[in-house]
């Protein structure tokens, strides 16, 4: 994945971008394409939300996890995200949610990832929300 490519959808308040590794490589980005077209489009829809709107006030839509990681909650499915300055978000990882609780490894892994992210792209801070 070229950086041109990353993004999902530029709005007035945010731009959301997939994240993607040293080699290209995005795994959240291959789990949508994976998806079927109702559940594409349920994610598209909270994207358009957030970056037309610059918030989503339901949190069983989206939802702040704690560590500086969001969620966007497309039932069933989990795209785990961080804020960086810009008015950018970058969705890191993508899983099917299949128990009460959001697994910790998927958790771990989005901050290793937003930690790589950081580390490629040292002229980028991190934005707290």
């Amino acid at each position: 994945m070229k950086k041109e490519d990353c993004v999902i959808y530029k709005g007035k308040f945010f731009q959301i971008e997939w994240y993607y590794d040293a080699n290209g490589n995005s795994q959240p980005y291959d789990y949508y394409e994976s998806c079927d077209l109702n559940q594409k489009r349920k994610f598209l829809m909270l994207c358009q939300r957030m970056g037309d709107f610059g918030k989503i006030n339901d949190i069983t839509k989206f939802r702040n996890e704690g560590d500086g990681i969001f969620a966007f909650k497309p039932q069933p499915d989990r795209y785990l995200a961080f804020f960086k300055k810009g008015s950018k978000i970058i969705v890191t990882n993508a899983f099917r949610k299949s128990g009460d609780k959001m697994p910790n490894n998927e958790k771990s892994l989005a901050v290793k990832k937003r930690e790589d992210y950081l580390n490629r792209n040292p002229d980028i801070e991190e934005e707290t929300k």
